[in-house]
């Protein structure tokens, strides 16, 4: 079934997981995308802020992304996004952390211009097992709406 924008409502809409993060993932992100020593040398690590191995955090908003597709937005009629509003880090990803993503819909705005569409506002939480919350980040999705045929179609 497509979700289309009127089947967002506001408040908590859906919780996905679990992903399983291991030493050698955080390492192979690390190496192509964010090769800093704290993501990829225990060692360095330990003398660092994080005071261990951690991930990067886009390593985290890589996963945020790719849980948010396999959780909802393979199957929602979505148009894009014109991009993340915010994106804070609260605590570090480590080797053998089981995430779950909580998602919640802080407001729905229907488009004046392009009647067809609407902006869905997320508000997406990853969290680990211990139920420590990793990241927050706040992004409007373009959704389609249903049946409504408009200047963007």
């Amino acid at each position: 079934m497509t979700l289309f924008f009127e089947d967002f409502t506001l408040g908590p809409f859906g919780r996905f997981g679990p992903c399983h993060v291991s030493r050698e993932d955080i390492i192979a992100f690390a190496s192509e995308f964010d090769a800093q020593p704290m993501h990829l040398d225990e060692a360095a690590a330990k003398r660092s802020l994080l005071k261990g191995l951690a991930g990067s955090g886009w390593h985290l908003c890589a996963i945020v992304s790719r849980m948010s597709h396999d959780g909802f937005l393979h199957r929602t009629a979505v148009l894009g996004s014109p991009g993340v509003d915010e994106v804070k880090w609260l605590s570090p990803l480590r080797p053998g952390d089981d995430l779950t993503l909580d998602v919640a819909i802080e407001r729905c705005l229907l488009s004046r211009s392009l009647p067809d569409r609407g902006e869905v506002h997320l508000v997406e939480t990853i969290s680990n097992a211990a139920g420590q919350t990793l990241l927050s980040l706040r992004m409007p999705l373009t959704v389609r709406r249903r049946g409504i045929a408009g200047a963007g179609s």
